[in-house]
């Protein structure tokens, strides 16, 4: 089994870029494969259904990757205790791969959220869940390697998804 995190960067000038990075280890401490997927085109961000917006890119960059047990996205699995679907859930739903998600900004709905601090860092993530349990996933996240706040894997994909070149478009 692999592990991956994802992230999308969306530029001022419009289009999205996904990120993918992959390791053979759940703390990522080995990175495998690196994948990036241009989209000329995504749709307009609605507040409430940022899914809408984010699963295309993230399909894109998952497209072809094999043995991939676990996800973890920048963002929720679920956006209140009630179970009300966000990105991770979607995700899930759609691959049947086990999904992270990290949350850097406490969401007002979101108290079922595990509170994780890594380092000596003071501000926590707020961790989600689905495919494994909630305890499972938390301290997952709090072993990943490095010593900030966000693990290495999760700032490494975002500083992929955020250059932007034109010439992996995959329109």
């Amino acid at each position: 089994m692999r592990y991956g995190a994802v992230d999308v960067y969306y530029p001022p000038s419009g289009g999205a870029r996904a990120a993918l990075v992959v390791a053979d280890d759940p703390t990522f401490a080995t990175v495998v494969d690196e994948r990036v997927a241009w989209l000329a085109y995504v749709t307009a961000y609605e507040p409430g259904s940022f899914f809408r917006r984010e699963l295309p890119p993230t399909r894109a960059v998952l497209d072809g990757v094999r043995d991939l047990g676990l996800l973890i996205v920048d963002g929720y699995v679920d956006l209140d205790s009630d179970g009300r679907p966000g990105l991770g859930a979607h995700v899930h739903d759609e691959t049947g791969i086990a999904v992270i998600g990290v949350a850097k900004t406490a969401f007002r709905t979101a108290t079922h959220a595990a509170v994780v601090r890594r380092g000596v860092a003071t501000r926590p993530l707020y961790v989600t869940a689905a495919g494994l349990s909630l305890e499972h996933a938390a301290n997952l996240v709090a072993a990943m390697t490095g010593p900030h706040r966000l693990p290495d894997a999760l700032r490494r994909v975002d500083r992929l998804s955020r250059v932007v070149d034109q010439t992996t478009a995959a329109d």
